[in-house]
């Protein structure tokens, strides 16, 4: 009987250390949960902290830098807004004296007109004198006459006085257009190359090779083509139309 008491006693004895045992490995896992959920808050306060840090910093340092590029293209544009004013104003102002400037001479071209008027049986056309002779002569006896009354043979420079000389007169006349110096070259008088033409068609054509016509050296207008010109021979006696500039 005293073996099995103390048998008894010694399995009480283990069954006491066991259940501490397992008693204090069941209270472990409960302060680990707690440090680590404390550990949580902490963590959390901190991002907590540096959101709000990130947030007046971070955030309000970029707000800041929109703001002043902002402020910095405004001023910009408003600088290019003002140097385009700038320039418009010069530009007005150039405007206006050249509006001046012209005014000025359209009032001297006209008062010009008024004054000057052409000698007695000479027509104006665009400020300039037009006389048609009465007699007949050559090329070079046309010329001598105009220059003995201060002119020349006509020089026809634009359609317009193209147009007035087809109305000025209905007869065959000497201008101021020959190649004598240079066959084939044709200038005028007064050493202007030929640009604006009017030549009848398949004209000049220097006689056709014709020995009756001989060389044509000088140029006439030919009232039955459309009042077109024509070259002929220098010797021909013909009308001419002087002009000078009154």
């Amino acid at each position: 009987m005293e073996e099995i008491y103390c048998n008894t006693e010694i399995i009480k004895s283990v069954d006491s250390t066991t259940l501490t045992k397992q008693t204090g490995s069941r209270r472990c896992p409960e302060a680990v949960v707690l440090f680590l959920g404390l550990l949580s808050v902490l963590l959390l306060a901190g991002l907590i902290s540096l959101g709000v840090h990130y947030h007046n910093s971070g955030c309000g340092s970029i707000a800041n830098q929109t703001e002043e590029l902002q402020v910095t293209l405004l001023i910009k544009e408003r600088d290019q807004l003002k140097a385009k004013l700038v320039n418009t104003s010069e530009e007005r102002d150039q405007l206006k004296v050249s509006l001046i400037q012209m005014t000025e001479e359209r009032n001297r071209l006209q008062n010009l007109r008024q004054k000057k008027t052409c000698p007695a049986g000479w027509t104006m056309f665009n400020c300039v004198c037009y006389l048609l002779s009465n007699e007949i002569g050559s090329w070079q006896t046309g010329r001598e006459d105009c220059r003995q009354r201060g002119a020349d043979l006509v020089v026809i420079d634009s359609a317009e006085v193209q147009t007035f000389l087809s109305r000025f007169t209905k007869q065959q006349t000497w201008i101021g257009l020959t190649d004598l110096e240079n066959e084939g070259t044709w200038k005028w008088i007064d050493g202007t190359p030929l640009t604006l033409t009017y030549w009848a068609h398949d004209q000049p054509d220097n006689g056709g090779g014709d020995p009756r016509f001989g060389e044509e050296d000088c140029a006439h207008i030919r009232t039955y083509t459309n009042d077109l010109w024509n070259d002929l021979s220098c010797s021909y006696q013909l009308h001419w139309i002087c002009e000078k500039t009154p």
